[in-house]
């Protein structure tokens, strides 16, 4: 079947807007954590990409040494990760209170170089094979096209946790604490709120999630030292383009940007590696907060 006028394949269309909506869930976890991150602790965390790739690991290593499968890596890797993040907040960002931005920027950046370099010298530059578990094996055929049960299980369950996390910070008492930490930590101590802790474990669920998004690659684009790098600098340009800090900007821009993306490979292939990047200039160009940041 193809498009009238266009001569496109409408399988092409849909599976390219598949690929889009996959590449949108791992954008949009991923520039969650950077704006969880970057909104609460005013930390802009180039470390995010390398961590997102350790999660990816210790799924690899507890199934291949502990011999726990996909279901309990999604619970502990994220926990794992997000206790390092505790440990890297406590013994380094910590002692960046007060200085400009840039320091920890040049922090998390030589960070993510350390722990690609060592992933990297040890297991070299090729993936690593990551089976999907076997409920979610096989897929559906919907007519117009066939979808694996394991990619509609990554967009689906990404998106709940996008909406959970922005339920959390913008909707509860608790996102309440730590929007005001951020903001007044002098007040917020009057109330005999251990306001260091709060910014600490806000660390440690950012970098959590970006395990998570880990985990949830991993039987598709294989586990590999670099597959942070691949999607980090992409990552940053949905945390620009949605607002430095925006929960829901960062949500909806990793989705949008991810099914343009997808959309982009079978209209004009050729831009597909820089869309991203010309919407970004653009939306700079016309709302330098951006898409839903604030001004100040």
């Amino acid at each position: 079947m193809m498009i009238p006028l266009l001569n496109i394949p409408t399988q092409a269309l849909f599976g390219q807007l598949l690929l889009g909506l996959i590449n949108g869930a791992f954008y949009a976890l991923l520039s969650l954590g950077l704006a969880v991150i970057f909104g609460m602790l005013n930390i802009v965390n180039f470390a995010h990409g390398a961590l997102y790739m350790v999660g990816a690991f210790v799924a690899y290593f507890l199934l291949n040494l502990a011999g726990m499968g996909y279901w309990w890596a999604l619970i502990l890797a994220p926990i794992l990760i997000g206790a390092v993040g505790v440990i890297i907040e406590r013994t380094m960002l910590q002692r960046l209170t007060g200085l400009d931005h840039l320091y920890g920027l040049l922090l998390t950046f030589g960070l993510a170089l350390i722990i690609q370099g060592l992933f990297q010298n040890y297991f070299g530059s090729s993936g690593l094979p990551y089976e999907i578990p076997d409920l979610l094996k096989g897929g559906q055929n919907l007519g117009f096209m066939y979808l694996p049960n394991y990619r509609g299980w990554v967009v689906v369950f990404s998106l709940v946790v996008c909406l959970a996390t922005w339920y959390l910070i913008e909707k509860t008492k608790l996102g309440a604490y730590l929007r005001a930490a951020t903001e007044n930590p002098t007040l917020v101590r009057a109330f005999g709120i251990n306001v260091p802790l709060m910014i600490t474990l806000t660390y440690g669920f950012g970098v959590g999630l970006a395990a998570l998004a880990g985990v949830l690659s991993a039987p598709i684009n294989q586990v590999r030292p670099l597959m942070g790098a691949d999607f980090i600098i992409v990552v940053f340009a949905v945390v620009v383009i949605g607002g430095m800090g925006s929960i829901m900007g960062s949500i909806v821009t990793g989705f949008m940007l991810g099914v343009v993306e997808g959309l982009t490979k079978v209209f004009y292939p050729e831009a597909s590696n820089t869309v991203v990047f010309v919407i970004m200039a653009i939306v700079l160009l016309i709302k330098p907060a951006g898409l839903f940041g604030r001004t100040a």
